[in-house]
């Protein structure tokens, strides 16, 4: 299974419209997002994917009842299966709980956002995953990170170059 993965969206639709363009093209069967849309009219964009769309509010996501109701978030912490995969999907707020599930080795991926930038890191038999931030507006680095759980490996993409960022075997 190919998953797309995308965090801190942060409304910016011309990102968004790129992202959603990479991850049709690639032909993900999954895109999680970790959270930080921040408006429902993010759903124009996301409504765009050929896949399905799982995710967790961010801090920046105010609007909760709107962001259910366009896309069907609804939780802050995911759990998602893949391939035999366990996955852990959380914005990140809390380091000591993104912490806490690194060490807990429970899952085989931890995706995170939440801190605008990308890394791919091993802790045990754990992979935390953060894709970035797919606006660009904090480190101008737009970039979005694909799992493929048949493969076991991770690489995370600049959205504006299509260049690999990083990439880590599992």
């Amino acid at each position: 299974m190919l998953i797309g993965i995308m965090s801190d969206t942060h409304d910016n639709l011309s990102a968004i419209a790129k992202a959603v363009e990479l991850f049709n093209r690639e032909g993900v069967d999954l895109v999680i997002h970790a959270g930080d849309y921040v408006a429902p009219f993010v759903r124009r964009e996301l409504l765009k994917l050929r896949a399905p769309l799982k995710g967790v509010f961010g801090n920046n996501d105010g609007e909760k009842k709107g962001l259910n109701k366009a896309l069907g978030i609804s939780e802050d912490i995911l759990e998602v299966k893949a391939d035999g995969m366990k996955i852990i999907v959380l914005h990140g707020t809390n380091e000591k709980v993104v912490d806490a599930f690194a060490k807990s080795q429970l899952y085989d991926v931890i995706i995170r956002g939440h801190t605008h930038r990308y890394e791919i890191r091993e802790t045990g038999r754990s992979i935390l995953v953060n894709p970035g931030e797919v606006c660009g507006y904090v480190t101008g680095i737009k970039s979005v990170a694909f799992l493929d759980t048949k493969k076991r490996e991770v690489k995370i993409i600049n959205l504006d170059t299509e260049e690999p960022l990083g990439f880590m075997s599992l």
